[in-house]
């Protein structure tokens, strides 16, 4: 992985992993490769395993039953090996797109600390070595110039070592769409307006200067409660002030609290996707009103959760 982009000095107490440019391009330049291949293959196999009465028009000369039918086969496994390329091409071409179009969001080139990440990858990284000289990738796929009853086998060959690039970019992909998943930037509650913000306030209740470790999201009771990210749910319940709450552990040290339902969806332990329906949105506890007192964690240290949300188009004047 050629960089890691960080979010400013607003998330400076996490990390986050996105497709480089770099790799962006070679995924780019595999998906023309792909593209070039399909063509190659088509018109390799098509140009030379010609019916018999084609061969015959052009000379008289006969193929063999036994060729054509080589010929057919061939020309099914190479169309079976672009059946699956293509479908791969083009979801590998969506997901780099969504993320890329994130990345640009992040505006400081810097590493920052960790934020979520795979923890699986965590380990294969800390724990296998990796290393050798840094070389452009090999082509797959070559002009050919001289046509020949042998290339069928040199087009599957080519094709093979496409699908083997391929799986390589889909793995190194999975891994920064895990990390983008477990971001919590996404709008907790759809159609709301930003309220208290983060930080000193005058408290509602005893109208003296406090300290606010979230931001209000104001909405009418039932509003769904999405989760901000994808993650486990460490806690489901009454909390103090917070009246119903819901808690979400995002990996390396990065929690999301959701205060005052209504109502909760999920238990301790459930395993919950990003915007997924975790609770509704209500006036429990220590509350003057309906909305979502929504707070990110870092380490158990709250932070200010629009910087979060700001990087998926949220923002606080909304």
């Amino acid at each position: 992985m050629s960089s890691i982009l960080g979010a400013g000095s607003r998330l400076s107490s996490g990390e986050i992993r996105f497709v480089t440019r770099r790799m962006a391009i070679t995924i780019a330049l595999a998906a023309a490769a792909g593209a070039a291949a399909l063509s190659l293959a088509a018109g390799v196999v098509i140009g030379i395993y010609l019916p018999a009465h084609d061969a015959a028009a052009r000379g008289g000369q006969m193929v063999s039953r036994v060729e054509h039918n080589y010929a057919i086969d061939q020309l099914g496994k190479l169309n079976a090996s672009m059946a699956q390329i293509e479908p791969r091409i083009e979801r590998l071409t969506t997901e780099v797109g969504a993320l890329r179009n994130f990345e640009s969001r992040l505006n400081t080139p810097k590493a920052p600390p960790h934020a979520p990440a795979d923890p699986a990858d965590q380990e294969t990284s800390d724990a296998d070595g990796e290393g050798g000289p840094s070389l452009p990738p090999r082509r797959c796929v070559e002009a050919v110039t001289r046509p020949s009853r042998s290339d069928a086998a040199s087009t599957r060959q080519q094709l093979e070592c496409l699908s083997a690039t391929l799986a390589a970019l889909e793995h190194e992909t999975e891994v920064h769409e895990v990390a983008f998943n477990a971001f919590p930037g996404r709008m907790p509650a759809e159609g709301a307006r930003f309220g208290s913000p983060f930080g000193n306030r005058i408290d509602p209740f005893t109208h003296r200067l406090s300290f606010h470790p979230g931001v209000d999201l104001v909405a009418p009771s039932g509003t769904p409660i999405l989760a901000a990210a994808g993650g486990r749910v460490i806690f489901a319940g009454p909390k103090g002030g917070y009246g119903n709450a819901v808690e979400i552990d995002h990996g390396n040290g990065l929690i999301t609290r959701y205060g005052h339902a209504s109502r909760i969806l999920v238990h301790e332990g459930d395993l919950v996707l990003p915007l997924q329906h975790v609770a509704d949105i209500g006036s429990t506890g220590r509350s003057t009103g309906p909305h979502l007192h929504f707070e990110v964690l870092v380490n158990g240290s709250p932070v200010d959760p629009t910087a979060y949300l700001a990087l998926f188009g949220a923002h606080p004047h909304g």
